[in-house]
């Protein structure tokens, strides 16, 4: 028996299955990936989301049709966005943890090769000495010298392996503050309010027949959307909640400015990347300014770190 199951914390899952059972071939055409760190089949991007029920339909058909006796255990309960955030800082902070702890295994491993291939490169003949053919030493001195190269060789290689982990270890300590860096924060809600206003759009679109062309929607029609969009409008909204409270939270603190069309005129002098610019244009969602030449750069206005009124 093999049972698909989903939750938002977890994603989507499969329990029962076993190596070499055939399960691996199927799971594989439809999308599924096989996850070393919890040694079970899962799809990719399920965690912190709604059941993809199209993927989980897909997956069953294609068991059945090979076989396997399949039952799902799908939970729709969403979770808010400040619980599936703190539940993603956590498992960073525990990767960054795991990583630093390998970059320390690496770095320990590294160290000893080195001192193995010191070693075998001491019990060379000092001074070069060159391999004296037909002597009874020969043999001894050209095992020495293939030691020594393979230890030379499997020092480097460790010394490889140290670096990559030690920057696999760095680059995780920043993930999380990239996450949240101001612009980053900003952009994430103009795109959220963009897939927020898609999916309202969906709700009242025309429909197509087949004798009239486009024709409105009737009410029943878009109350059948609605129903069906209800919870993923539920989840945008929460979700653009929370990043506003975030980015409310950095304008207070000073973290960050907060202009936007109403602060910033044509004639004013804005600071961004470090750059005095001279504003040409303040758009809704971006501000265009001179660059010197005969075009104009434009930026959002998240991006402004300082402003100055022509006087």
């Amino acid at each position: 028996m093999l049972i698909i199951t989903h939750s938002h914390a977890a994603g989507t899952m499969i329990d029962g299955t076993s190596k070499g059972d055939g399960t691996a071939d199927v799971l594989k055409t439809v999308g599924w990936r096989w996850g070393r760190s919890i040694s079970a089949w899962f799809v990719p991007q399920s965690r912190d989301r709604l059941p993809h029920l199209h993927t989980i339909t897909r997956t069953q058909e294609a068991l059945e049709a090979a076989g396997f006796e399949v039952e799902t255990d799908i939970d729709s309960t969403r979770r808010t966005t400040a619980e599936v955030e703190a539940g993603k800082i956590e498992r960073q902070a525990d990767r960054v943890d795991a990583l630093a702890a390998t970059a320390d295994r690496k770095a320990t491993a590294s160290d000893d090769a080195w001192t193995r291939a010191r070693s075998a490169l001491d019990r060379l003949p000092e001074g070069g000495e060159p391999i004296k053919i037909g002597h009874h030493s020969e043999g001894r001195h050209r095992n020495a010298i293939a030691k020594a190269d393979n230890a030379m060789r499997k020092s480097v290689a460790a010394s490889a392996d140290a670096t990559h982990a030690q920057a696999r270890a760095d680059a995780a300590t920043h993930t999380t503050d990239a996450r949240y860096r101001p612009v980053t924060v900003a952009n994430r809600i103009d795109t959220l309010g963009a897939e927020l206003r898609k999916l309202e759009r969906r709700i009242i679109a025309p429909r197509y027949d087949d004798a009239q062309g486009y024709i409105d929607a009737t009410d029943a029609q878009k109350q059948a959307r609605a129903d069906h969009l209800a919870p993923i409008l539920a989840e945008k909204r929460d979700q653009i909640a929370y990043w506003e409270a975030v980015r409310a939270a950095q304008i207070e603190s000073g973290t960050v400015t907060g202009y936007d069309r109403s602060t910033v005129k044509k004639g004013d002098r804005v600071k961004i990347r470090g750059q005095w610019r001279e504003v040409v244009r303040a758009n809704p969602k971006t501000v265009s300014v001179s660059t010197g030449y005969t075009w104009t750069d434009t930026a959002p206005y998240a991006e402004i770190q300082q402003h100055q009124r022509p006087e």
